[in-house]
């Protein structure tokens, strides 16, 4: 398990910071755990993706601490009453700006209500929560994940005659699955018209659990007979639980996208079992997060809007940022970054593949 620590500026108060195993991330700037705060980032879960707690997390400290605010950083362990717990508990230690990654739409929607109740405001972050009162959405442009992961798979089934293309789309409930999705439409959905691609078994996963992956994913391979030449899998997780069912049948490797440039990712990537990766560089969304909350404190406008996202009846002002595909020819990019190390991909049998 990693660890970051942090020492408070008055006390010398030392706060273990947990990553990987996500119970919970806080800092704050004064001598006490119990002292006001000014920002509550509320971050959902472990399993989803290994980004909350290996990147947000550390980098929302960061980001927080060079703008000089006090804050707390939680995860809610994929529980929405933890949620409310943790955003409770921002409030009665004086929070006024909340950052909420959505994890269930009543529990979202009620924190951003108790926040505004109280004086404060929120911001919808990576997940929007649909029927909220945010003042901002920060996010990556969904609609060019979804097309980067369908160029992909398109890239590396050139030279098979129609071939059959699945798609494994995130969490129904979640309203980046079908933002993503749109993306995977806008490039896909015209070569399946014009006979170019077959279309396969498409399914969403509930909670982009790869453990709900791969029986769904086992059950289009039985569908097709074994018949599926590429397939869409919304992030790394769920490639990852394709890979899994390929490998259980003795199936060889297909074109296979992926997101969130995880290091399981990459490591499949390199060995030849999946295509492509989407690049989200978190920080750079940590960031524009940070300085949304600062404005926000500061009864300013949220600073890089460039567009707007439905959201029921109204447009919410949105920072869309931009996203990078990574396939075998340029994933050392991400230990240029030092998004990854490459001592965490390259060990173990995965060490033959590297450059």
């Amino acid at each position: 398990m990693k660890r970051f620590t942090r020492k408070s500026g008055t006390a010398g108060l030392l706060v273990v910071v947990a990553v990987v195993t996500g119970a919970i991330l806080a800092g704050s700037a004064t001598a006490k755990q119990s002292a006001n705060i000014q920002v509550c980032v509320l971050l959902p879960d472990t399993k989803s993706s290994v980004r909350w707690q290996q990147f947000d997390a550390p980098d929302f400290a960061k980001a927080l601490k060079k703008a000089k605010v006090t804050y707390s950083i939680t995860n809610a362990l994929n529980d929405p009453q933890k949620m409310v717990s943790q955003a409770d508990s921002c409030l009665s230690r004086g929070a006024k700006v909340a950052i909420v990654t959505d994890i269930a739409q009543g529990t979202s929607i009620a924190i951003e209500k108790k926040f505004a109740k109280a004086g404060g405001q929120s911001i919808d972050y990576d997940r929007q929560v649909v029927g909220g009162i945010a003042k901002v959405y920060v996010t990556f442009d969904g609609k060019a994940v979804g097309a980067a992961q369908a160029k992909g798979v398109v890239n590396a089934l050139k030279g098979k005659s129609k071939p059959v293309v699945a798609e494994l789309w995130g969490g129904p409930t979640d309203q980046n699955a079908f933002w993503f999705k749109s993306g995977n439409d806008a490039v896909l959905n015209p070569l399946f018209k014009s006979g170019k691609l077959d279309k396969g078994p498409q399914q969403f996963v509930p909670l982009w659990l790869a453990t709900n992956a791969q029986p769904i994913f086992e059950q289009m391979l039985l569908k097709t007979n074994n018949k599926i030449d590429g397939a869409i899998a919304a992030n790394d997780n769920i490639a990852g639980a394709v890979i899994a069912a390929l490998k259980a049948k003795k199936l060889k490797p297909i074109a296979l996208s992926g997101q969130d440039a995880t290091v399981q990712g990459v490591q499949n990537i390199i060995s030849g079992w999946q295509s492509m990766t989407v690049y989200k560089y978190v920080p750079n969304e940590a960031n524009a997060a940070a300085k949304a909350a600062v404005a926000l404190l500061h009864h300013k406008k949220p600073p890089g809007i460039n567009g707007f996202r439905k959201n029921g009846s109204k447009k919410e002002p949105t920072v869309a940022l931009p996203v990078i595909s990574i396939t075998k020819a340029n994933y050392t990019r991400l230990f240029k970054d030092k998004f990854l190390k490459k001592s965490d991909v390259c060990v173990g049998d995965f060490a033959q593949f590297c450059k």
